[in-house]
């Protein structure tokens, strides 16, 4: 069944929709009473969503590392319901690896899912939302974005570059597009599952550093963040008139930023002296 007419219900557009963070989101729009359009490569666990909301939820296959594709996706949501309120760039997935261990086209895949894909949606949502008056582009990045960890290089290196490219839009863009980076902890999407955390092959150089990254993935279902919660604390940003360009989610990301900016101004104001000195002297 086709979705119906928005009218005066905003339309979400959120990639991932099938599991984690971004079915979480889904269901809490669908909740607040909003149309949702949900993407994933595999759209079948969606299907429960569907036939409970006919409505107002539809689903559309999309691989966002097939930018073409994605800007397309974006072009078809409004052509079809008239406008784009909400753009939810949230597919992705974990990697660990130390860089040595990482190929160069894991490398790649991973900038082409977290940084290439949202970026091209991104670019192709901009002139709509300009033409209508505004919107909200919410990044799902992760306290990856700015926190490191050792076999998390690949990973936090994509997300670093979506930080920069989204912080950078928000000073570009001034007709009305508010950007949203969300930086969550540690929450239980099932995002180190069985088949959804992705590896590369293993060093013995890299057991004594990286290894215990690898241990971590075991801890799947006792990370203390629930997921629901997460989804309607993204919804009172979005809902905000004044909302954080970063929203920090979970107890865990709060304490890793505050202590990697304190160290970051210490070690600023260490070797401030030296850095000041290499101004020309007149």
């Amino acid at each position: 069944m086709a979705v119906s007419s928005p009218g005066n219900r905003r339309v979400w557009l959120i990639t991932g929709a099938t599991s984690g963070f971004g079915r979480a989101l889904a269901e809490a729009v669908l909740a607040d009473g909003d149309v949702v359009v949900g993407t994933g490569r595999h759209t079948g666990a969606l299907d429960d969503l569907v036939a409970a909301q006919p409505d107002r939820l539809q689903v559309r296959a999309l691989d966002v590392t097939d930018t073409a594709a994605a800007a397309a996706a974006v072009d078809d949501v409004v052509d079809r319901l008239g406008r784009l309120d909400v753009l939810v760039n949230n597919a992705g997935r974990t990697q660990v690896g130390a860089l040595e261990e990482t190929t160069e086209d894991e490398l790649r895949y991973l900038f082409e899912l977290h940084f290439f894909g949202p970026a091209a949606m991104t670019r192709a949502a901009l002139p709509h939302m300009r033409r209508q008056g505004g919107g909200t582009v919410v990044q799902m990045s992760s306290v990856g974005g700015q926190v490191t960890a050792p076999g998390f290089a690949a990973y936090c290196a994509t997300k670093f570059a979506l930080e920069g490219l989204t912080q950078t839009l928000a000073q570009e863009v001034d007709f009305g597009v508010r950007f949203i980076i969300v930086e969550p902890g540690a929450f239980r999407t099932n995002l180190f599952a069985p088949g959804a955390a992705y590896q590369s092959t293993p060093m013995p150089e890299y057991a004594a550093t990286v290894g215990p990254t690898r241990d971590y993935l075991h801890s799947d279902g006792t990370q203390p963040g629930d997921p629901a919660k997460a989804a309607r604390a993204i919804l009172t940003a979005v809902h905000s008139s004044d909302p954080p360009l970063r929203l920090v989610l979970g107890g865990d990301a709060v304490d890793g930023i505050l202590e990697r900016l304190s160290a970051m101004e210490a070690e600023v104001r260490q070797w401030e002296q030296l850095s000041r000195d290499t101004s020309i002297t007149d």
